[in-house]
C-alpha cells in the first residue's frame, strides 16, 4: 500500500466530494478480485460522474499518484489491482437506455452484462460479447478486456460490436468519439494525441512485417497488448481511438458509456455433450465439427467433468458417467427459425456420425436441458477452483491457437501439467476459436512464487506461441503476461504499443504495471495469498459472480468482500498486526454482520453454492449472550402470545403522537444498540389478527398462517392473504384446514435467521408433530401463505418424513386457479418475486396467478432482494432503502393498477420504497376472480 499525503488526500476530497476513503475495511474488501494477484489500495475514491472522473485525474496528475479504475472485478489477469488509487466506478455508473428499437443501446461501465441482454430480451436483440461471467461482469470490464465468449468468436466481440464511447481522457478532455465532430474535437483539444495517432497509423501499415503479425495475430481471438488491429481496421484518429481503448485495461483513457451494435437472439438451439474416450480424440474432432458450422463448441476435460458431475444440475447419464480420461465437447447449433435449425442438425449428422464417441450423439432443443448444460459451464472455472486444496490459489490462464494446432497444444499442455506436477490441473475452454482456459493450484507462501510456477509459465509461453497462437485470448494481458508482449509481437509493434501509451497518458498516472511494462519480473509478484479461515471462506474464489444479487451491495458489504474481509483479519492476525485486526473486526460487525440480508441469493449465483448467510448467522450466534438466549428460547414456547404482544406494541405507537415512539425507540437504540431494538415509523402497519384454528370436515390441505399475519394487520384496503387464501379456497371447493395450536406454530426463520439455535431447536421439537398429525402423517400438503415461511418450513421440516410444504402462490396456481373463473384483469400489474420465491424456484406460479390478475405484469428493472429480511428492515431501515432504490425509481417512473409481493415484510418494505400500496398476490387474485 502506498500511504497518500494529507494533501494529496484533500485534494481528491476536492475533486470527488464525499467519495474518498482510507478507512481499512474499505480499502482491503475491493483490493480483492478474481485473480492471482492482491494489493492493498491507499484510498478509494468513488466518482459519481464524468466531471468528476476528470477531476480526479486532474488532482492524480497534480499529486502524482497514479490510479486504476475497477468495475465489476471478475478480471482474471490482475488488472483491476493496485496499491495506489482504486477507483470503484460500479456504485453511480449504471445508466442504461435502448435505442433504435433494440438495434443499439447506451451503457455506463458499471451496468453487469446480464442486466444489458434482460433489458434488450424484449426486443429480441442482445449483446454480442457473451463471456461466461456475464452474470456478474461489467460493461466497464467487457470494453477494457475487449470481452468475447462461448458464441461470439471474433465476429461478434466488443470490438466489432462496439460503435462509441464517451471516453474521459487523463487530460480530462472529454471525448464522445460518436459525435458528428468527434475527430475535429480531438485534433482542437489533443493536437498531439491527434496527430501521434495518425503517425503510429502510418507506421504500422507502412510495414509490411508488422501488418503481416498484426493479420496473423487477430485472426484469433486476442486480448495481448493494444489492439493494434485498429491501425489496419480505421483511419480517422477519434475511431481509431474508439477502437485502441477496447482491451486496453483502464491504461488510455476512462470510458463514461459505450453505444453497442446488439445482434439478434437466435431463439431456436440444439445442445448436446460428446463425449470422447481422451483429450486427444475430442481435441482431434475439432476441424470437422468446425466445418459443421455449430454456434458453439465447448471443451471440458477429465477433471473438468468431474466437477461438473457434482454439478445439482447434472443430468444422470452425466451423473453416471465413470470418468476416467473422458473429455467431452459441448455443442450448439442456433438459428432464427426452426426449419433452419432442423436442416442445420441434419446437415450435422453425418459428422456426428464418424465421430469416435463413448456413447451416441443426442442433441436436445429443450430449454430446461440447454439451460442445465450451459449453467454447468458458465459456472466451471470457480466450480473447480473452489474444489481446489484449502490454502491454495487458483490461477487461471486461457491462450489460443490455430484450431489446427489444438490437439497437439492440449497434448503438450498436458505433458507439462504433468512434468512440474500440477497434477489437479483442468483444461477447458472455447475450443471451436481454438481458445482453452486451463487452470493450476498453487500455493503462494509469503506472496512469493515457487519455482516451477515460473519455469512452467516459461515453457508455457514457448509452447503457445512455437504454435503461432496467442498468450491470451480472453482475459486481458494484466499483469500475468505483461512481461511476454514483446516477445509475442515483436520488437516494432511492441515499440508501437509504447508510444500509445505514452501519447495518451503522458504522465503515466493510469494502471501502471499493467498491459506494458519494463519489470521481467512482474508476474511474480504481489501474488495472493489465501489463509484457511472456514468453511465457506475457504471454498471462495473471489470471483464476484454473487455481488449483483446481493442487497446490501451499494451500502456495506457483498458476500465476496464478507468473505475477503474475513481472509483480511486472518491474515493481520497471522502477521501480528493486533492494530489492523482489531480495526477490521470492528468494522466487520455492521460492515458484514448485522447489514446481511441472510436471504441466501448469493448461493444462487454462487457456482460453488457458498451461502454467507450461514457464515453471519454463525456469527451472530457467537455475539448472543445467555439473556438473549433464554428470552428468545422462551418467545418459542408460546409464539402466540409473543406475537400478539408484539401486535398490541404496534397498535399501542399507532396510537400515540408519531414523534413520541419515534423518540422512544431511537432513545432506545442510542442505549441498547440498533441491532437489539427497532426502529418505529409512522408507515408500519398497525398490529394484526390472531391466528385461529379452521376445523373443517375431510380436509384437502392443512393451512399454516403465517405469523406475519399476526404481527402486522394487512395493507389498507385489504383482507390479508390468510383470509383471500380461505376465501379462494371456499370459491374452489377445496378444504383447508387450520389445526390447532396454529397460534404457537411457526417456521423457525426468526431464530435461524439470527443464528439463536436453543431457540430455533425448541421450535423444530414442537412444530413437526404438529403438523404431522394435522396433516395425517403428510397425507396432506402443508400449505404456507408467507413465502420466507415457506422456505423456514422446508428447512425445518427436513429429515420429518413425508411432510409436504407447498407455498399459497403455488397451491393457488396448480389448484385453485383451474377452478376458478377470472371475471376481470387489471390492465397493469407491478410484481415484486422475494428472495424466497427465487430460490423455491416459483417463478412459474407466480407468472401463472399474476398472469390472471392482470393483462400486463411487470417486474421491474433493478428487482433484487428487498432487504426487509424478517426484523432488518425494523433494526436497519437503510438496508432496505438501499436494495430497493432503482427498483423504487422504476417503479416510479409509470403507473400501475396493481402492486404486489408475496411477503408481508416484503410488501411493506416496497410501500415504503415506492408509496404504493402492495399487497399479497392472492389478494389481488381474489378481486378479479369468483
Amino acid at each position: 500500500m502506498t500511504e497518500l499525503s494529507a494533501s494529496a488526500l484533500a485534494g481528491l476530497e476536492a475533486a470527488v466530494p464525499g467519495g474518498v476513503s482510507t478507512r481499512a475495511a474499505d480499502r482491503l474488501k475491493l483490493a480483492h478480485d478474481a485473480s492471482h494477484y492482491l494489493l492493498h489500495p491507499g484510498a478509494v475514491v468513488t466518482p459519481a460522474d464524468a466531471g468528476q472522473v476528470a477531476a480526479l485525474l486532474a488532482q492524480s496528475r497534480r499529486a502524482g499518484v497514479p490510479l486504476t479504475f475497477r468495475s465489476g472485478g471478475t478480471s482474471l489477469s490482475g488488472q483491476a489491482v493496485t496499491d495506489r488509487l482504486l477507483v470503484d466506478v460500479r456504485r453511480h455508473f449504471r445508466d442504461l437506455a435502448v435505442l433504435d428499437d433494440g438495434r443499439r443501446v447506451r451503457v455506463q461501465p458499471g451496468v453487469v452484462l446480464r442486466q444489458v441482454n434482460a433489458r434488450l430480451a424484449a426486443y429480441g436483440r442482445k449483446l454480442g460479447p457473451d463471456p461466461a461471467s456475464e452474470s456478474a461482469c461489467t460493461v466497464g470490464g467487457v470494453v477494457a478486456n475487449n470481452s468475447s465468449g462461448m458464441t461470439c468468436g471474433t465476429e461478434f466481440n466488443t470490438y466489432r460490436t462496439l460503435e462509441s464511447l464517451v471516453l474521459v481522457l487523463p487530460s480530462g478532455t472529454v471525448l464522445d468519439t460518436g459525435a458528428p465532430d468527434a475527430d475535429a474535437r480531438l485534433r482542437a483539444t489533443e493536437p498531439a494525441l491527434h496527430a501521434g495517432l495518425l503517425r503510429l497509423r502510418d507506421r504500422v501499415r507502412g510495414n509490411p512485417d508488422s501488418v503481416r503479425r498484426v493479420r496473423a495475430q487477430f485472426a484469433m481471438k486476442n486480448t495481448m497488448g493494444y489492439g493494434v488491429n485498429a491501425f489496419l481496421d480505421h483511419d480517422d484518429p477519434a475511431d481509431l481511438l474508439t477502437r485502441l481503448v477496447v482491451g486496453s485495461e483502464g491504461t488510455l483513457a476512462f470510458v463514461a458509456s459505450a453505444i453497442f451494435r446488439t445482434v439478434p437472439v437466435l431463439r431456436h438451439a440444439a445442445t448436446g455433450l460428446l463425449v470422447f474416450d481422451t483429450l486427444g480424440a475430442a481435441t482431434a474432432a475439432m476441424p470437422a465439427l468446425v466445418a459443421a458450422g455449430p454456434a458453439a463448441v465447448e471443451l471440458l476435460d477429465a477433471a473438468a467433468l468431474r466437477v461438473a458431475q457434482r454439478d445439482p444440475k447434472a443430468d444422470a447419464a452425466l451423473r453416471g458417467l465413470a470418468v476416467r480420461g473422458h473429455a467431452a465437447l459441448l455443442v450448439e447449433w442456433q438459428e432464427s427459425d426452426p426449419d433452419a435449425l432442423a436442416d442445420r442438425v441434419a446437415a450435422a449428422q453425418p459428422v456426428l456420425a464418424d465421430l469416435p464417441l463413448t456413447t451416441p450423439a443426442r442433441l436436445s432443443g429443450e430449454p430446461a436441458a440447454r439451460a442445465a448444460l450451459w449453467h454447468i459451464r458458465k459456472g466451471l472455472y470457480a466450480a473447480v477452483a473452489g474444489a481446489r486444496p484449502s490454502g491454495t490459489t487458483a490461477l487461471l490462464e486461457d491462450v489460443a491457437v490455430p484450431v489446427a494446432a489444438l490437439a497437439d497444444t492440449c497434448a503438450a499442455l498436458t505433458d507439462l501439467f504433468d512434468r512440474h506436477r500440477y497434477a489437479d490441473s483442468v483444461i477447458f475452454g472455447h475450443a471451436k476459436d481454438g481458445n482453452v482456459h486451463f487452470m493450476l493450484n498453487e500455493r503462494f507462501a509469503g506472496g512469493a512464487a515457487p519455482t516451477r510456477y515460473a519455469d512452467f509459465t516459461e515453457e508455457m509461453v514457448d509452447l503457445v506461441l512455437g504454435h503461432g497462437g496467442t498468450l491470451k485470448a480472453e482475459h486481458g494481458t494484466g499483469r500475468v503476461m505483461a512481461p511476454y508482449v514483446r516477445r509475442q509481437f515483436g520488437d516494432e509493434l511492441y515499440e508501437v504499443m509504447r508510444e500509445l501509451r505514452t501519447l495518451c497518458d503522458p504522465d503515466g498516472v493510469l494502471n501502471p504495471g499493467v498491459l506494458l511494462g519494463d519489470d521481467p519480473e512482474v508476474h511474480l509478484r504481489h501474488l495472493k495469498t489465501v489463509p484457511t479461515v472456514e468453511e465457506e471462506v475457504d471454498r471462495c474464489v473471489e470471483c464476484g459472480y454473487c455481488e449483483p444479487v446481493c442487497p446490501s451491495r451499494d451500502l456495506t458489504t457483498t458476500p465476496r468482500q464478507r468473505i475477503v474481509l474475513r481472509r483480511e483479519i486472518a491474515a493481520a492476525e497471522a502477521a501480528g498486526d493486533r492494530a489492523l485486526a482489531k480495526e477490521l473486526t470492528g468494522a466487520y460487525d455492521y460492515d458484514a454482520v448485522q447489514t446481511c440480508a441472510v436471504d441466501g441469493m448469493c448461493a444462487t449465483a454462487c457456482p460453488v453454492l457458498i451461502n454467507t448467510g450461514d457464515l453471519v448467522k454463525r456469527l451472530r450466534a457467537e455475539e448472543h449472550g445467555r439473556a438473549v438466549s433464554t428470552g428468545w428460547r422462551a418467545a418459542a414456547r408460546r409464539w402466540g402470545a409473543t406475537t400478539r404482544a408484539m401486535a398490541r406494541g404496534l397498535d399501542l405507537a399507532g396510537a400515540l403522537p408519531p414523534a413520541l415512539p419515534e423518540a422512544a425507540t431511537r432513545a432506545a437504540r442510542a442505549v441498547l444498540g440498533a441491532d437489539r431494538v427497532p426502529q418505529w415509523r409512522r408507515d408500519l402497519p398497525a398490529g394484526g389478527s390472531p391466528r385461529r384454528p379452521h376445523p373443517v370436515d375431510d380436509p384437502d390441505a392443512v393451512f399454516v398462517p403465517s405469523c406475519l399475519g399476526t404481527l402486522f394487520a394487512p395493507a389498507e384496503g385489504g383482507a390479508g392473504v390468510a383470509g383471500a387464501l380461505l376465501t379462494l379456497a371456499d370459491r374452489a371447493g377445496v378444504r383447508l384446514l387450520v389445526p390447532d395450536g396454529v397460534g404457537d406454530l411457526c417456521c423457525g426463520t426468526p431464530w435461524s435467521s439470527k443464528g439463536l439455535t436453543d431457540g430455533y431447536r425448541a421450535v423444530r421439537d414442537q412444530v413437526p408433530p404438529t403438523l404431522r398429525a394435522a396433516s395425517r402423517d403428510g397425507a396432506l400438503p402443508v400449505v404456507s401463505d408467507a413465502v420466507s415461511c415457506t422456505e423456514g418450513f422446508e428447512r425445518l421440516l427436513a429429515g420429518a418424513g413425508d411432510l409436504r410444504v407447498v407455498d399459497a402462490v403455488e397451491f393457488a396456481a396448480t389448484t385453485l386457479l383451474p377452478r376458478l373463473t377470472v371475471r376481470r384483469r387489471l390492465g397493469s400489474l407491478a410484481l415484486h418475486p422475494t428472495c424466497s420465491s427465487t430460490r423455491l424456484g416459483l417463478d412459474d406460479a407466480l407468472r401463472a396467478v399474476a398472469g390472471a390478475v392482470a393483462d400486463e405484469v411487470v417486474v421491474p428493472d433493478g428487482w433484487q432482494c428487498c432487504g426487509f429480511a424478517g426484523d432488518r428492515g425494523l433494526l436497519h431501515p437503510e438496508l432496505t432503502a438501499s436494495a430497493t432504490r432503482a427498483e423504487a425509481a422504476t417503479v416510479g417512473a409509470r403507473s400501475f393498477d396493481g402492486y404486489a409481493s408475496v411477503n408481508r415484510t416484503c410488501e411493506i418494505g416496497l410501500a415504503r420504497a415506492t408509496g404504493r400500496p402492495y399487497r399479497h398476490l392472492l389478494e389481488l387474485l381474489v378481486e378479479v376472480t369468483a
